[in-house]
């Protein structure tokens, strides 16, 4: 099940995606709920696929305006240098534990909306990241029961103003406004059984610039989540991304910087595409 939030006309709402269109669910579930995090917080999730029987209104998804996945999702945790070919093309050696950073909401804008080069630098980059949004919550999560823990998983362009997270600290680098990106929407983890066996590609007005199996992921989606959990209760709805391969813009000669009226592209299989184009901040 693709799970998303969305506006018609204006009213913020929430639903599932199908082959006739898009559910509202708010109405389905009588307006009990105010967005999807809140279903997602109950730990009654599977509210969602029953509901989905119970109503016949379907919206085309060329009538909606897609927003965040959880627009008002409160913590974001993010995985660095966590792919070997990632590792690799920066010089570094592999690390010993994860490495996380955390992104606000404000840093991420929806699929189909522009993302912005901020007017304090030019060194802009793209970062195509399969992320996971937490389902059930829990501490101390062993990596052998941790996918019982997801909800489900969606996709993320961690963009990063490389200068100020360089010259800087990465949380300043990773957390411009509507400098990343997350969507379209979170397919349900019943679709994906196995996340170690995607395939990420991302691209840049057409031309291919990462393309990689998640089996070449450093620390796999259990052991993120056993790690994460070890410091902090993992919560119902908490979204975590695991990190970007290689192909990165800095890591190029000459780099590869984003620029006005680029078309970013990053699709991951059985999720989907999540598209962005890029303007400069006004």
């Amino acid at each position: 099940m693709k799970c998303l939030s969305f506006s018609v006309d204006g009213q913020s709402t929430f639903g599932a995606l199908l082959d006739s269109g898009l559910v509202d669910l708010g109405p389905a579930l009588g307006h009990q709920f105010a967005s999807l995090l809140d279903v997602i917080e109950t730990g009654q999730s599977d509210l969602l696929a029953q509901s989905i029987s119970q109503t016949k209104a379907r919206v085309r998804l060329d009538q909606a305006v897609l927003q965040l996945p959880l627009p008002n999702v409160k913590r974001i945790f993010c995985v660095g240098r966590n792919y070997k070919g990632h590792v690799a093309e920066v010089g570094a050696p592999l690390p010993d534990h994860p490495s996380l950073f955390f992104r606000n909401v404000q840093s991420l804008a929806a699929s189909q909306q522009p993302i912005v080069r901020p007017r304090v630098s030019t060194e802009y980059d793209f970062e195509g990241e399969l992320a996971l949004v937490i389902g059930k919550s829990g501490r101390y999560i062993t990596a052998e029961n941790a996918l019982d823990h997801v909800f489900g998983y969606t996709i993320m362009n961690d963009g990063s103003v490389r200068d100020y997270q360089f010259k800087h600290s990465v949380a300043v680098g990773k957390n411009f406004e509507r400098g990343g990106s997350m969507g379209p929407w979170i397919v349900t983890r019943e679709e994906i059984p196995d996340p170690s066996k995607l395939l990420l590609s991302t691209h840049l007005n057409g031309q291919q610039v990462q393309h990689s199996p998640t089996n070449d992921l450093i620390f796999d989606v259990p052991t993120i989540i056993a790690y994460i959990s070890q410091f902090t209760t993992l919560l119902a709805g908490d979204v975590i991304a695991t990190g970007t391969p290689d192909g990165v813009g800095f890591a190029r000669k000459p780099p590869l910087w984003l620029k006005p009226n680029d078309l970013l592209e990053v699709t991951i299989s059985g999720i989907g595409t999540l598209t962005n184009w890029v303007i400069d901040e006004r």
